[in-house]
Formats: C-alpha cells, structure tokens, sequence
C-alpha cells in the first residue's frame, strides 16, 4: 500500500520498494545489454550490485519472455542477437474522490 504522509509524501512499503528497485535494474540491464556495455558476467553483477549467480537467473528469465540475449566471450558482453524492445514501468496517478468510490 502506498501512503502520505502529513507532508503529502508517498512512502511505499518495503515489498513496493524491491518492486521498484528491480524494474529499475531489469531497465539498467536492458540499456546495457542494448549498448553493449554489459562487460563479464562479474563486472555486470557489480553494477547491478547483485550476485552472479542472480544476473544468471535474471538474463535466464528475461530470455524465457525471448529476450534474444547472447553472450560474446571475446567482445567480453551480453548483446541482444535481433532488434529487441523492451518496456517496464508503473505509472502514478492520484485519483479523486469520485474515482475512489467508483
């Protein structure tokens, strides 16, 4: 649930939190893979300040929605193989009164 505070600051529970964070870091991997800028598998999990064995298990699911990600051993990065969109997002919006009851 997200809330205000008396300021009219939306705090967000610590389950919205990790949602937002890991949309924001698929969205990161997605730029890198794109730009081929992803480097090692270790270097990738730095910037994604995550495991290697969690990139692995991410890159593994973003293939299984055919992501057509390939890794090149001697350009040292992951690269989508075929032009590849990809788009993650949440939008806010505040609702009024009458929408809240409807």
């Amino acid at each position: 649930m997200v809330s205000a505070n008396a300021h009219g600051i939306s705090k967000f529970n610590g389950c919205q939190m990790k949602l937002l964070e890991q949309i924001e870091r698929i969205n990161r991997l997605h730029e890198l893979i794109k730009h081929r800028r992803t480097g090692t598998p270790s270097q990738l999990a730095q910037r994604l300040n995550l495991s290697t064995s969690m990139v692995y298990k991410l890159i593994d699911e973003l293939k299984l929605r055919e992501a057509p990600i390939v890794y090149s051993r001697q350009m040292g990065t992951y690269f989508y193989s075929r032009s590849f969109q990809m788009k993650i997002s949440i939008d806010f919006k505040t609702l009024t009164e009458e929408e809240m009851q409807g």
